[in-house]
């Protein structure tokens, strides 16, 4: 349980925990991508709060009626538009410096990969690729932006982003390197997440349960029982911190 610190000293602590670390990781959730713009989904102005889940956020939604869930998706498709922001960059800055092994994200926007960092997991998947559920390949959403829905080109079956909806179970590839990752952190950075959504909310816990530290950057912290530092507020500040404090050399 980590002690009740100020900014500069949960900074510090922070990244004291990073420089020390051999295999150090991030976890990141919907509130790193709000400073870009992209409100959390789950938000009182989110996407669900103006579409039914059941009936536009799984897959059997999908297969029901594949147009209807494209209107949605249109939205989801301009919303995820945005560039990273501050934050995205320092993790990014972290990884080129070795102090970060890699990124485990929740998120489906792609702004970690946009900001430069290099070993992202997405584990619910991007919404910058569709699959065709019909005969299996493969595309670019950015070869079908001016003609939504999209319509795959070999079988004639519409598209879907290639993101897990909430019916769907995590995709093999991504369950195998996260079980990789949570074997060998010995720290993790927890940023922009409640922890609430399942399988992803017990990578924290399973990292922590093995020996590993926890930072988490959080305005409304959720681990404050297994965290070692928590840093209150801003996502961007806290990064940019961190890593000021790391080629400080602290």
């Amino acid at each position: 349980m980590h002690e009740k610190m100020n900014m500069n000293e949960a900074l510090r602590s922070a990244a004291r925990l990073v420089a020390s670390s051999s295999s150090a990781y991030a976890f990141t959730g919907a509130g790193v991508s709000v400073e870009s713009g992209i409100p959390d989904f789950r938000s009182a102005s989110g996407l669900w709060s103006r579409y039914d889940l059941m009936e536009y956020g799984t897959l059997g939604a999908f297969r029901r009626d594949p147009k209807k869930v494209w209107k949605m998706l249109m939205e989801l498709v301009e919303i995820v538009h945005a560039m990273p922001n501050a934050g995205h960059r320092a993790m990014s800055r972290m990884e080129e410096r070795g102090w970060l092994r890699g990124i485990i994200t929740q998120n489906i926007d792609g702004l970690h990969q946009k900001a430069g960092s290099l070993n992202v997991v997405e584990f619910h998947g991007t919404v910058f690729r569709l699959v065709c559920l019909a005969c299996g390949r493969k595309f670019p959403l950015a070869d079908f932006m001016n003609a939504l829905p999209p319509v795959c080109p070999s079988c004639g079956e519409i598209l879907k982003p290639d993101v897990v909806f909430f019916d769907e179970a995590i995709p093999e590839d991504a369950m195998r390197a996260v079980k990789n990752i949570v074997a060998h952190a010995d720290l993790l950075i927890v940023a922009g997440t409640s922890c609430n959504v399942m399988p992803a909310a017990m990578i924290p816990a399973e990292v922590h349960q093995r020996g590993g530290r926890i930072i988490e950057i959080n305005p409304e912290p959720a681990l404050s029982d297994m965290a070692s530092v928590v840093i209150h507020g801003s996502f961007s500040k806290a990064m940019q911190g961190m890593l000021e404090q790391l080629e400080a050399g602290v």
